[in-house]
């Protein structure tokens, strides 16, 4: 009798090995037909035209999460069929992902924050801009953080979450700036020899854009200087050369005119 249980037990381990040894054989060759695929599918994406003109910040961010969740498919796929409840497998997925995003919460924050720069595109590498106190030109935007470089060659490396949630100043999207400059001159110059003294300084100066036409205003009676202002449009790349040539330009041709440069002053009246 015992042995008669013996044999049908060893009938049954082997029933259920072949069984179940299918299910797992039939699993490992989904996962490596699908990794195959799933390599194929990336080496296609790479050499597709879209991918090609495509910037390479936000094309290597899509091909890593390409490659993710057809990963996650194939895993999925081959759970089925090793015979997994699904039910219970997406269960402990779930409980898994929970787990982890309240550990790495501030990383996941800045992934949300980096998907969200790539796809909205508010600036890209190149760029020059201004985040609160913060300001540099783009080098790199990555998956976590944005790297900038101060004019000073300082590396600084951002969060992205924390460039997601406040206003970016992009100096450099449209292409041409604004620049104004300031000149007090005394309350005795001629105003007209003013205006000629620093129209013709713009005039002089390189990299000034024709449209908008350049002007020259009186724009504020001080307390103890005419505030004259010299509005210009200059190309992005020329801003700062341009800033700094009518400055000293400017100083130079007044001084030549003979036009005083008043310090601040105060008339005391004693009675």
């Amino acid at each position: 009798m015992q042995t008669e249980n013996f044999v049908n037990f060893l009938d049954a381990l082997l029933s259920a090995v072949k069984t179940e040894g299918v299910k797992l054989l039939g699993g490992l060759i989904v996962l490596i037909i699908g990794f195959f695929l799933v390599h194929w599918v990336l080496k296609f994406m790479e050499r597709s035209s879209r991918l090609v003109r495509m910037e390479e910040t936000l094309k290597g961010f899509l091909l890593n999460l390409t490659k993710l969740l057809l990963r996650v498919i194939v895993i999925l796929t081959a759970a089925s069929v090793m015979g997994i409840p699904m039910t219970s497998f997406l269960t402990l997925l779930a409980s898994a992902g929970v787990a982890v995003s309240l550990a790495l919460q501030g990383a996941l924050s800045n992934f949300v924050g980096g998907m969200t720069i790539l796809l909205l595109k508010p600036f890209k590498a190149g760029e020059y801009i201004k985040v609160g106190d913060t300001e540099g030109t783009v080098q790199s935007i990555g998956v976590f953080y944005t790297e900038l470089t101060t004019p000073d060659n300082r590396h600084i490396s951002m969060p992205n979450s924390s460039l997601t949630g406040t206003a970016i100043i992009n100096f450099t999207r449209e292409g041409t700036r604004r620049l104004d400059v300031f000149f007090g001159v005394s309350y005795q110059s001629d105003l007209d020899q003013v205006f000629r003294v620093l129209n013709r300084v713009i005039a002089e100066t390189p990299g000034i854009l024709p449209d908008p036409a350049p002007v020259v205003k009186l724009s504020e009676c001080g307390d103890s200087s005419l505030r004259f202002m010299m509005r210009v449009w200059t190309n992005s790349a020329d801003y700062w050369d341009v800033n700094w040539n009518l400055i000293e330009g400017g100083k130079r041709a007044l001084d030549k005119a003979g036009i005083e440069i008043p310090y601040p002053q105060m008339d005391v009246h004693v009675k």
